[in-house]
């Protein structure tokens, strides 16, 4: 062992402590957090062997053990997944989260024979029990989780370990330099990572990772809930007016827009304390219909809330019964939903983008035939996000100021509406095909030839 991964490895065993308190923090907001809290430091509740295939050699009875993280890297890991299951009939998957959202999105993927669980803290003992646990056949980590301990426990175990639909930008790499005694030895570690974009790839490969291809961005490949994106569809219909979105706000992001709403539609109350605006004579001010959907939904009552202090009435989702209700503003408080809310949208403001965290995930939009609008910053997304605004299916802006007005001038131009949303479809098609390229690169180190 490295003197760096020594280090490493006491700190992070000593960090533990800060890691339960943590923990109990956030299960406050989130009960997901205080749920089998021992999984996190490989303390699990059935014996070995109740959990463990019956067949440790063939891989077609061992678990593929898919790590998702969090909620956007879940969605891309049940596209992963759908091909895989085609492809290798009747695998076991083992499936680990890092985050409470991610582990309940992740329970919609579970079929007879898997197992969910938490992703171990990275400390040498907890990755050793957890491994001995489940004795993967191969381990998939979804586009960024790599850890030093993680790495070396299946190495020195001998399973493939990979990183798919990976991305790595340029703050990934300056960060990845600065500890590069402790990273290169953690990503030289994997058997093969796939990268998203070439740009990606090169910046890996300047760590010492293993990069075999560029297959693309697995989201392409997201077929959006028929049913969702009808329903929406109908909604959307019905109202008086086009439907915007700021889709997935962040932190910071419902305020600054709060505030342009404000100076362009009631400045005689942008400078002053928030009170009561007139709803009912401003009806109508603003020429879209706003619908606001954070991202992280520890924070919807936050930012209803926050709304409602601002003078606005707002209808909220889990409220509706047939239909959206009249209100200033709309508020998506519902998880598994966002096709809905796109099918609902005319066009889309893309949630951290407008603050410098780069960005959410503008290919699920884009399929769902919603034309989007960017702030300055998609760094998670670079590439998307150019070639959306290349071929006219989203548009770039400096501020959430000229967002909110390009969102709104889209939205009520029929025909330049019209066109963008007829562009969408063929930018998806055009992009697909990661999701069989990844499976077929997962079969290949498994040893498992292709089925007739």
């Amino acid at each position: 062992m490295s003197l760096a991964r020594a280090l490493y490895s006491v700190l992070t065993w000593a960090a533990q402590p800060l890691l339960l308190r943590k923990l109990r923090r956030r299960a406050v907001a989130e009960p997901g957090y205080g749920r089998a809290v021992g999984e996190r430091f490989g303390r699990y509740a059935r014996p070995i062997d109740s959990l463990m295939p019956q067949s440790s050699t063939d891989p077609l009875h061992s678990f593929v053990w898919i790590h998702a993280v969090s909620l956007g890297e879940t969605r891309a890991a049940a596209i992963l997944l759908a091909e895989l299951r085609q492809q290798l009939p009747g695998m076991r998957l083992l499936l680990t989260h890092g985050t409470a959202t991610g582990r309940a999105e992740g329970e919609k993927l579970l079929l007879p024979g898997d197992v969910q669980v938490w992703q171990p803290w990275d400390t040498r003992g907890a990755v050793r029990r957890f491994l001995r646990q489940f004795r993967p056949a191969i381990g998939i980590l979804m586009e960024t989780e790599v850890w030093p301990n993680l790495v070396a426990g299946c190495q020195q175990r001998g399973i493939p370990l990979v990183l798919a639909n990976a991305r790595f930008n340029a703050a990934s790499l300056r960060k990845s330099q600065r500890l590069a005694a402790l990273a290169r030895p953690a990503y030289g570690g994997l058997t093969a990572v796939w990268a998203q974009t070439s740009a990606d790839a090169e910046r890996l490969r300047s760590i010492g990772a293993p990069v075999q291809g560029v297959f693309g961005n697995l989201k392409f490949d997201v077929v959006p809930d028929a049913a969702q994106l009808a329903r929406g569809r109908a909604w959307r219909a019905r109202s008086a007016r086009p439907v915007v979105m700021l889709a997935s706000s962040r932190e910071g992001e419902e305020a600054m827009w709060l505030e342009v709403f404000k100076k362009k539609w009631h400045p005689a109350l942008s400078d002053k304390a928030p009170s009561a605006i007139n709803s009912e004579a401003n009806q109508g001010a603003s020429p879209v219909q706003w619908l606001v959907v954070p991202r992280h939904p520890q924070r919807f009552a936050e930012v209803q809330q926050q709304l409602r202090s601002a003078g606005m009435t707002v209808s909220s989702r889990s409220q509706w019964a047939d239909a959206p209700e009249p209100a200033d503003v709309w508020l998506g408080d519902s998880l598994g939903e966002m096709v809905l809310y796109y099918g609902l949208a005319d066009v889309a403001m893309l949630g951290g983008s407008f603050a410098p965290l780069g960005g959410q995930n503008l290919i699920e939009a884009i399929a769902c035939g919603c034309p989007v609008v960017l702030g300055p910053h998609t760094f998670n997304f670079a590439e998307a996000a150019t070639l959306a605004c290349e071929q006219g299916v989203a548009h770039r802006v400096a501020d959430i100021g000229q967002g909110v007005q390009q969102a709104c001038d889209l939205a009520t131009d029929a025909p330049r509406l019209a066109a963008a949303r007829g562009l969408t479809q063929d930018f998806t098609l055009q992009h697909r095909g990661a999701a069989r390229l990844t499976a077929t690169a997962i079969r290949a180190l498994l040893g498992i030839p292709a089925t007739p």
